[in-house]
């Protein structure tokens, strides 16, 4: 455990709560995703004495779902972990797989999958939880913050962890019935989620859209992901809790829709080349969202005083507040140097 939760403007957790709440920040935070701690085997406790922070999750629900039966198994492949995870239901049976980090096999590949993923989720039951919150809280302590995080929507869900991109751009463009009634019980079981976790401590909620209009076009984003964004802040009107959502490609065409969601922030906000919007041209377009901000990580390879420029013309374009940075995407191969520059750039201003 790093500490005891704190509201003192002098820790980590103090200076996300400011900046979060809206006061000017003074002394913009660098954060690290809990992720990268626990995957990373890299010297974490050097970069938080020189200050460095924490942004955890964790999940406020389980479910239990009686259709299904999930087996997994693993190997080693070519000096890495293979891991086969069959989805088992009564109707059928679905099969993925992963090399290390990454999937190399989707679960949905032809049509008559969408009904076997359609079984492995009807008659779900969600069960609210608080434990891993106040878990998260209790080990970062003021050494940052724990959002609440909910998955993705379920066209992000489907098309980014069920079907891949080539998949699901064929069967949407064709309204395949399969997909779309999938996509019908995904979306009633997001809203409950949202209902099922009012009484929660956490306060800050992430949806991991992993955004990119690229992959569906503003019209899809209008037709399928706005709608029910809406619903979600009905749910949420008056409860306190802030929606931020993970948005980490080319933004510019549906920027004017985003600007009219209240979403509380856009995590891991990426500049040109990944993104397509500066930092000045976001905060000129979403005066009032916080901004996740990822230095892109071509920025690291630069020498160390374009390094420096970059990162405090960030901190001034996202400014005067409501902003932090993050390591987000990946920690940079030169991390012993260039993520004590950065917090010495920060601190500095």
């Amino acid at each position: 455990m790093r500490g005891n939760p704190s509201r003192a403007s002098n820790t980590i957790r103090g200076r996300f709560e400011g900046a979060l709440a809206g006061e000017p920040v003074h002394r913009p935070v660098l954060a690290v995703y809990d992720w990268f701690v626990r995957n990373r085997p890299i010297d974490w406790c050097s970069l938080f004495e020189r200050g460095l922070g924490q942004i955890n999750h964790a999940d406020l629900i389980r479910y239990h779902r009686p259709h299904l039966d999930v087996v997994e198994t693993s190997r080693t492949l070519a000096g890495q972990t293979r891991r086969d995870v069959r989805w088992i239901t009564d109707i059928g049976e679905l099969h993925e797989w992963y090399l290390g980090e990454w999937q190399q096999e989707y679960p949905i590949k032809a049509a008559g999958d969408y009904r076997i993923m359609q079984r492995a989720w009807q008659d779900a039951t969600i069960i609210p939880r608080d434990d891993l919150f106040n878990q998260s809280e209790q080990e970062v302590g003021d050494g940052g913050i724990t959002m609440g995080q909910l998955g993705r929507t379920p066209f992000q869900q489907v098309q980014i962890d069920y079907t891949g991109l080539e998949r699901f751009s064929y069967d949407i463009a064709d309204q395949a019935i399969e997909l779309l009634d999938l996509l019908e019980l995904l979306n009633d079981l997001k809203l409950r989620e949202f209902r099922s976790i009012l009484p929660s401590a956490a306060r800050h909620l992430k949806l991991w859209e992993n955004l990119s209009i690229e992959t569906m076009g503003p019209v899809l984003y209008r037709q399928y992901l706005v709608p029910l964004y809406h619903r979600i802040f009905e749910i949420l009107e008056g409860s306190g809790k802030q929606l931020h959502v993970h948005y980490d490609g080319k933004l510019a065409v549906i920027a004017g829709q985003i600007r009219e969601l209240p979403f509380a922030g856009l995590d891991s906000l990426t500049p040109p080349p990944e993104g397509d919007m500066t930092i000045a041209e976001a905060r000129r377009c979403w005066p009032d969202k916080f901004f996740w901000l990822h230095p892109t990580l071509t920025w690291y390879s630069l020498p160390p005083q374009q390094l420096a420029r970059n990162i405090r013309q960030m901190a001034r374009d996202a400014g005067p507040a409501r902003f932090c940075l993050m390591v987000s995407e990946e920690v940079p191969p030169n991390w012993e140097t260039a993520l004590p520059l950065v917090l010495d750039t920060l601190n500095d201003l």
